[in-house]
C-alpha cells in the first residue's frame, strides 16, 4: 500500500505556509515525526512526506487555528483517547452517530446512561463502516470485536482498520500505521480507513 510523497520544497510552495511554521507544529505534535521521511536523491538527502496526508493535515490546522490554540488541535490530532463521556441523548442530539448505530452497538455490547470516550470511538468507527455500505450488519459483530480485544493495544499509536474478505468470508485486521500488509490472490481488500483519521473527526464533533 504504497503512498505518493511530496518534497518539503513542493510542500511549502504548494501550501504557502513557511519552514519555520511547518517546523514549529512538527515540535507542537501538530504534525507526526513518522511523516517527516527522509530519502536520497541525487542532490542528497531530502525530507519528503506522505502526501495526502500532510496536505490534509495543513489545511485543518489552516481553518482551525483561529479558532483552537495549537495545544488544543495537538490534542485533536493525538491518537491518545480523549477523557470525557456522553449521555445517549446528546450523541443523537449532536449527531455524532446515527439513532441505527447507536441501537445496533449498544444491542451488541449493552447500554449505559452515559459512553466513555473509547466506547465512543468504536461507535462511530461502526457508524462510519455501516455508512459506506461495504459492510453488513453481521459484520459489524466482528467489527466490534476486534476493536474492543485490540484497539487499546495501540493506545498514542495510529492504526489502520481493514476489512477484507476471502470466498465470502469476512475478517478485521488492526495494523500500525505506516506499516505494510500483504494478501494473498484470492483476498479482496473491502475497506481500509484510517482510525487516527476516525479519532480526529470524532474529537472534532466533540469539540
Amino acid at each position: 500500500m504504497d503512498e505518493q510523497l511530496i518534497s518539503k520544497k513542493e510542500l511549502l510552495e504548494l501550501t504557502g505556509i513557511s519552514y519555520g511554521q511547518l517546523y514549529r507544529w512538527k515540535r507542537k505534535d501538530l504534525i507526526p515525526e513518522e511523516w517527516f521521511i527522509r530519502k536520497s536523491t541525487f542532490t542528497g538527502q531530502e525530507t519528503f512526506f506522505p502526501k495526502a496526508k500532510i496536505l490534509a493535515r495543513i489545511d485543518k490546522i489552516i481553518d482551525m487555528k483561529d479558532n483552537l490554540s495549537l495545544n488544543e488541535l495537538a490534542d485533536m490530532f493525538s491518537p491518545n483517547l480523549a477523557e470525557m463521556a456522553l449521555h445517549k441523548s446528546d450523541i443523537i442530539n449532536r449527531g455524532i452517530v446515527s439513532t441505527m448505530a447507536l441501537q445496533y452497538f449498544t444491542d451488541q455490547t449493552g447500554d449505559a446512561d452515559a459512553f466513555t470516550f473509547e466506547r465512543l470511538i468504536h461507535m462511530y468507527v461502526l457508524d462510519r463502516m455501516l455508512h459506506t455500505g461495504e459492510m453488513s450488519l453481521e459484520e459489524g459483530k466482528g467489527l466490534l470485536q476486534v476493536l474492543r480485544d485490540h484497539y487499546q493495544r495501540f493506545e498514542g499509536r495510529s492504526c489502520e482498520l481493514m476489512l477484507v474478505r476471502k470466498m465470502g468470508v469476512s475478517t478485521f485486521l488492526l495494523s500500525a500505521s505506516p506499516g505494510e500488509v500483504y494478501f494473498d490472490n484470492g483476498t479482496k481488500l473491502v475497506s481500509h480507513i484510517s482510525l487516527a483519521s476516525c479519532l480526529e473527526e470524532l474529537k472534532a464533533k466533540l469539540t
